[in-house]
C-alpha cells in the first residue's frame, strides 16, 4: 500500500464541494448555539484526522484491504455514501432541519468509520470514533436549538 490513497482523496474532494459552496454563500458561517468545550475540542481533531487519514496511509497504522472484494466493497459503499451526502446537500441546501443535521453528520461519519475498518486503517478508525459522536451531537444540538 502506497502512502497516498487516491480514492480517499477523490471521496474527500467530492464531499468538500457542497461545504465549499455553503461557505461561499454564507461567508459569515454559522453560529454554534451549543457549547461543550470537550466536544468542541475533540470534533475538529477527529474531523481533520479523518480528512488526513482518508488521503494518506501512515506506515504502521494502515494495513490495506484484506482482499480485492474488500477493496471493491470500499469503493461501492464509499461512492454510495458520498453520493447520498451530496444529494442531501442538494435537496436540503436552504432548509435547516433535524433531518439535514442528522444526515449531514451521520453520512460522513459512516463513510470515515467504514473506510477505516475496511481498509484496516487504525488511525482512520480511531479518528472516526472521535469524530462521529462529537459531530453528530453538535449537529443535533444546533438543529434543535434553532
Amino acid at each position: 500500500m502506497t502512502w497516498l490513497n487516491p480514492f480517499g482523496l477523490i471521496f474527500m474532494a467530492v464531499i468538500m464541494i457542497p461545504n465549499l459552496l455553503f461557505m461561499q454563500k454564507h461567508p459569515e458561517g454559522f453560529e454554534n448555539a451549543w457549547r461543550c468545550r470537550f466536544v468542541e475540542i475533540l470534533e475538529p481533531i477527529g474531523r481533520f484526522g479523518c480528512f488526513a487519514a482518508m488521503i494518506f496511509n501512515v506506515p504502521g497504522s494502515s494495513f490495506g484491504f484484506s482482499s480485492d472484494e474488500a477493496f471493491a466493497l470500499y469503493l461501492i459503499v464509499d461512492a454510495a455514501l458520498t453520493i447520498l451526502y451530496c444529494g442531501v446537500w442538494a435537496v436540503c441546501f436552504r432548509k435547516n432541519s433535524l433531518f439535514r443535521a442528522l444526515s449531514l453528520s451521520i453520512l460522513p461519519s459512516a463513510l470515515f468509520l467504514f473506510s477505516g475498518i475496511v481498509s484496516r486503517s487504525t488511525l482512520l478508525t480511531l479518528f472516526a470514533l472521535i469524530f462521529a459522536p462529537c459531530h453528530i451531537l453538535i449537529s443535533c444540538k444546533n438543529a434543535l436549538s434553532s
